[in-house]
């Protein structure tokens, strides 16, 4: 249990947290949310230890192991992807040489009674502990597993991170952290620089994680999905539910009702005594009465409403001039960067008010083919743009498409035809830009920001094709829900690059997959989509099993190397007193709360149980480590049988 207490912290002249505490009990999958700039990745850092509150404290227990992926981290060159990965089992690498040191030793000493040598057995049964705790005879498979889940192949595992973009090298990150058993995870939109297939992979994965998750996300779906508490942070105040995301949102709505009609009640009662106080005041014979009512106004605590709520993104996308029916079509396109090969021979329609998705892995020429639609990127094969057809662009990079050195005003100024432009005010205050915000310099503005604005360029003309690349990024919820309401109203044609499902959900009727090197249509939305692609991936698993299973014997390396074998011969010898000891712990435990279980079906011992102080705390606590125990010794049971099926494959 992590507990965060009384905290303070203040920003210039902006109370960021009032006093705000909660706790984390084990195993807890909590969503933290709010408004952008509502102090989400701060409290992060608070609890991580990376900025300190004026007042109060997190406490947590002894050993208490914390992992924190920050939205942007330092990256380390001069490593191969499973290198760097591996730099996060130093405690397993630690481990493993002092317990190869004290095997060694023990071979060689004879004092089997002295006070040393039973010091070894103990540190020796000490570090297997924890070796195995932390999965040092498992990590290799776990290893790959993460990094496959997050889209790398077998063939990057051996690349320079420095091939990789900032992207893929955060994803690198990512699976460090998953990598280690942490009490735990501090997630700060982990699924940043995910597509769909590793996001479902990563949402899999953190259901089964037996740590604790505090994350922040903008990702619907994925906080219903994995979280069972939400804990909103807003104008200082934190407001804690035991629920899922969605529920949140209804409770919240009802929070918010009920707190409207305090206010209003409030104002009622404020008024009623304001009108007696001028009453009464100049009247001698009542003046101490109005005094004391005077003293009740001034002791009353207002109700305030969360501001946060009240301001939210307005707007409809203008009328679509009518275009032709066939408003984009692509005939053999292909694109190569030297001899690496993005994709080719792609042949697509897109026809009058289709909305369609541009759906796959990254790096797989989503973007690319979006840039070669909009911006002419040199390319092979054939693009014909419609009769009639307006592209309107929200580029995925917002800052290369936006002059830093413009104010906001000054940008949609620019960017207005003529008789729009006196509107410009009008059209920044829909997106929340108000009062000297206008002023600013667009270098200063957040990823949010600047999001915002792309969106509010794009009511400027009338367009029928809309081509966005990845949209939501950055946006908090309340936007995104506004830019999907406005985008279901749009009567234009639609061309959507997202990894967010819920955004996509009743939005696009045809998808593209982006897979391979190739482009294919999927007739269906997104759910379907899914659907079939599970399916499909469940195919392809079986199939290579079935192709493992029919390969011939004399393809198997016989005998094996002699050195992998000893180095199994020593992991199982591990692995066998692993599972005894596991064994020997349970049945202690068992005993023990069986014995407990006992005393309770009789009358007096329950009696002078149940007036034992935390009894049934202690109770509890002993079944959980039970619990912990069991699964402790399935894994070493589970590794300990791998080891073997990997033993007998290398029989000479």
């Amino acid at each position: 249990m992590i507990g965060i207490n009384n905290i303070l912290l203040q920003y210039n002249d902006r109370q960021l947290f009032r006093g705000i505490s909660f706790l984390i009990n084990p195993g807890e999958k909590i969503g933290l949310v709010g408004a952008n700039g509502a102090g989400k990745s701060t409290l992060l850092k608070v609890i991580n230890g990376s900025v300190s509150p004026d007042a109060g404290d997190i406490s947590k227990p002894k050993d208490f192991k914390l992992g924190y992926l920050p939205q942007e981290l330092p990256l380390h060159d001069g490593r191969t992807v499973w290198e760097e990965a591996e730099t996060a089992l130093s405690e397993v690498k630690h481990l493993q040489r002092e317990i190869d040191r004290i095997n060694e030793a023990l071979t060689i000493r004879t004092d089997y009674e002295s006070d040393a040598y039973l010091k070894l057995i103990e540190d020796l049964n000490e570090y297997t502990d924890r070796f195995n705790l932390i999965g040092g005879y498992t990590y290799h498979a776990r290893l790959e597993k993460i990094l496959t889940g997050l889209g790398f192949t077998a063939q990057d595992f051996e690349r320079q991170t420095t091939e990789f973009s900032g992207g893929w090298r955060m994803r690198i990150e990512l699976a460090k952290l998953l990598l280690y058993p942490n009490d735990l995870l501090l997630l700060d939109e982990p699924t940043n620089h995910l597509d769909i297939n590793s996001i479902i992979w990563l949402e899999d994965f953190l259901k089964e994680y037996e740590g604790a998750i505090l994350m922040v996300s903008h990702d619907r779906l994925f906080l219903d999905h994995i979280t069972t508490r939400t804990v909103e942070v807003v104008m200082g105040t934190l407001y804690d539910y035991p629920v899922p995301y969605t529920r949140f949102t209804e409770l919240r709505a009802e929070r918010m009702e009920q707190q409207a009609q305090a206010l209003k009640n409030q104002e009622k009662e404020i008024k009623q005594t304001e009108q007696l106080i001028e009453k009464f005041r100049y009247k001698a014979s009542k003046a101490s009465f109005a005094q004391s009512l005077i003293k009740k106004l001034d002791k009353m605590e207002r109700i305030e409403i969360d501001d946060d709520d009240a301001r939210k993104i307005s707007f409809r996308f203008p009328p679509a001039p009518r275009s032709g029916k066939v408003v984009l079509k692509a005939d053999e396109v292909g694109k190569y960067y030297g001899n690496h090969k993005i994709f080719d021979k792609v042949d697509l329609e897109i026809n009058r008010h289709e909305r369609v998705a541009f759906l796959g892995q990254n790096g797989m020429g989503k973007s690319t083919l979006v840039k070669i639609i909009v911006e002419r990127l040199a390319h092979e094969g054939h693009i014909e743009i419609g009769h009639n057809v307006h592209i309107g662009y929200y580029a995925q990079e917002q800052a290369k498409t936006l002059d830093g050195n413009k104010t906001l005003l000054q940008t949609i100024e620019d960017a207005a035809p003529e008789d729009l432009r006196k509107r410009a005010r009008d059209f920044l205050g829909s997106f929340l830009f108000t009062g000297e915000d206008v002023d600013k310099k667009v270098k200063v503005l957040s990823g949010g920001e600047k999001g915002r604005l792309a969106l509010c360029k794009l009511l400027l003309r009338p367009y029928n094709l809309l081509v966005m690349d990845e949209p939501t990024n950055h946006l908090d919820m309340k936007s995104k829900e506004m830019l999907k309401s406005a985008l279901l109203a749009y009567d234009g044609t639609l061309v959507v690059v997202s990894h967010d499902r819920y955004f996509l959900q009743g939005l696009a009727d045809k998808i593209y997959e982006f897979r391979n090197g190739k482009v294919r249509p999927f007739l269906g939305d997104i759910d379907e989509y899914l659907e079939a692609r599970k399916f499909e991936d469940f195919r392809q698993v079986e199939a290579k099993k079935e192709m493992q299973a029919k390969a011939p014997e004399a393809e198997k390396k016989p005998g094996g190397d002699y050195k992998e074998r000893k180095q199994l011969d020593k992991a199982l010898r591990q692995t066998e007193r692993e599972v005894s000891a596991f064994e020997e712990k349970i049945e202690k435990q068992e005993t023990l709360i069986r014995e407990w279980d006992d005393q309770l079906q009789d009358p007096e011992k329950f009696k002078a149980l149940s007036a034992t102080p935390d009894f049934y705390q202690q109770y509890e606590a002993e079944k959980r480590k039970l619990d912990s125990l069991m699964k402790n010794w399935e894994k070493a049971t589970h590794a300990h049988e791998l080891l073997l099926q990997k033993r007998s494959m290398l029989e000479p």
